[in-house]
């Protein structure tokens, strides 16, 4: 099948969060399995020199968006076998970063629209085109009430992804016509609680919505987790559907991975203390396998568990344990960490940065992995720790409930820790089971073994993926 996959961020290009490692993985997952598919997304100015140099300049045209007149490039690049369209605007890319500007709704209009006008300078009109988040909630909009009758985009079918019902682009209804383009004969599609919600004109308009968990897609039809959206999703639940994302496991490969300090398989689990051992030295710790070391790579915000860290952090360090916490986020977060540190110097590592580098050896070198978020739409990152034997600690939400089974010592099934409350002590005892755990040996490397035998890989998503667009 044609496939168009739309997206604000891709790596190798860009990556901010989950979605620019979706949008890298899935389409060469696809293009695999024998799809074409196409990723389309902006060509910012922040692009690594060396990927640049890959990008040739197809064409250029311009186009009007609402009351401007708008000047778009078009660059084309081949990575892993997998054709990118970059669509280039200094106006609205060179910008020193990627998310967070003030004009943000009109950047990315400017986007949506221009992904649909460049179909026929790209000579593709592709069957499907599958749209990520907010950034490009537009184009089934516009594909409807604007594209529709054009030559080429009359049989076009959407899918809308939710990666994260959180950010919905809600915007003054004012810029329907100013910013968005739109008469007032779009506002029902677009209007949503004394707004205009993108997110929710995408619901209305795509043929198929999905988010990237079974447990999430559950999740959003109810008030706590919707984000206010529930009703216009339950009124459209019968378009909405739930596929697990994967990780690119010939990248997250510990037998083949260069960026850690040993290799190693299920079969050679032993080999794997050296990567503890080597993270230990690196960051000064006491170099020992007789104390679990936990491991949390994340963003520092509530939604990732920072207030349940926050409240019992400093009794986890009061147990014969060590901590490592990689990230940034919310100042409040880094200022505790900061002083927690001070306070535990034998056995806690604070580092707030954003180090890939780092945060791989962390994967590998950790026993545990703390991710124990209010909300996860699927979360990447305790996949990445399973598929190197560290077991993820996490609440059992979206797709941390799919993925993470809990380890159950009666019959030596599961490959993680859970609670199911989001609450300080209900961590704190997930906390508690694990050094239990860690303490038998002999349970110990069976759960790490059931992690590293799971299938955290883009297949059974593909084939997933393969049925939508068919059903289509």
């Amino acid at each position: 099948m044609k496939i168009l996959y739309a997206a604000s961020e891709a790596a190798p290009f860009i990556k901010v969060g989950g979605l620019g490692d979706v949008a890298g993985a899935l389409p060469k997952a696809l293009c695999r399995a024998g799809d074409d598919v196409r990723v389309i997304m902006p060509y910012y100015s922040a692009i690594a020199a060396p990927l640049k140099e890959q990008c040739t300049l197809l064409t250029s045209f311009y186009f009007n968006n609402a009351w401007r007149r708008q000047y778009c490039g078009i660059f084309e690049a081949n990575v892993d076998g997998v054709t990118y369209y970059l669509l280039d605007n200094e106006y609205y890319f060179n910008r020193p970063q990627t998310y967070g500007e003030f004009d943000d709704g009109e950047r990315f209009a400017f986007f949506s629209r221009a992904i649909l006008e460049s179909l026929p300078y790209i000579s593709f009109f592709p069957e499907v085109v599958h749209c990520n988040d907010w950034h490009t909630a537009l184009v089934p909009v516009l594909l409807d009430t604007q594209f529709r009758s054009r030559p080429g985009y009359e049989r076009i079918k959407t899918v809308f992804t939710i990666h994260n019902i959180e950010f919905q682009g809600k915007y003054d209804p004012y810029q329907l016509g100013n910013v968005f383009g739109f008469g007032e004969e779009v506002k029902p599609i677009l209007y949503y609680g004394d707004c205009i919600n993108l997110m929710k004109g995408a619901i209305e308009c795509s043929n198929r919505v999905t988010t990237v968990s079974e447990t999430y897609a559950k999740e959003i039809m109810t008030p706590p987790k919707s984000c206010g959206l529930d009703n216009i999703l339950q009124q459209r639940s019968w378009k909405v559907s739930g596929i697990v994302n994967g990780i690119d496991t010939d990248l997250f490969d510990p037998e083949t991975d260069p960026r850690i300090a040993q290799n190693y398989t299920a079969e050679t689990l032993e080999l794997k203390v050296k990567n503890k051992n080597a993270l230990q030295e690196e960051l000064n710790l006491p170099v020992t396998d007789e104390v679990p070391l936990f491991g949390m790579v994340t963003r520092l915000t509530h939604q990732k568990g920072m207030d349940l860290v926050a409240a019992k952090l400093d009794w986890l360090m009061s147990q014969q344990v060590q901590v490592i916490i990689l990230g940034t986020g919310d100042a409040k977060y880094e200022q505790f960490l900061r002083e927690a540190a001070g306070r535990h110097p034998e056995n806690l590592r604070v580092i707030l940065a954003f180090d890939g580098s780092l945060a791989q050896r962390i994967y590998a070198g950790c026993d545990f992995f703390m991710m124990p978020s209010e909300f996860e739409p699927c979360g990447l990152a305790q996949m990445i720790a399973m598929r190197y034997g560290t077991l993820p600690i996490v609440h059992t939400t979206g797709g941390l409930a799919d993925t993470v089974l809990p380890y159950n010592t009666e019959n030596g099934t599961g490959r993680g820790l859970t609670f199911q409350t989001f609450n300080a002590e209900e961590f704190s005892n997930a906390l508690w089971r694990a050094t239990g755990l860690f303490a038998e040996k002999k349970h110990f490397d069976t759960a790490r073994r059931n992690a590293m035998a799971g299938d955290y890989s883009w297949g059974p998503s593909v084939v997933a993926y393969q049925k939508l667009y068919s059903e289509l």
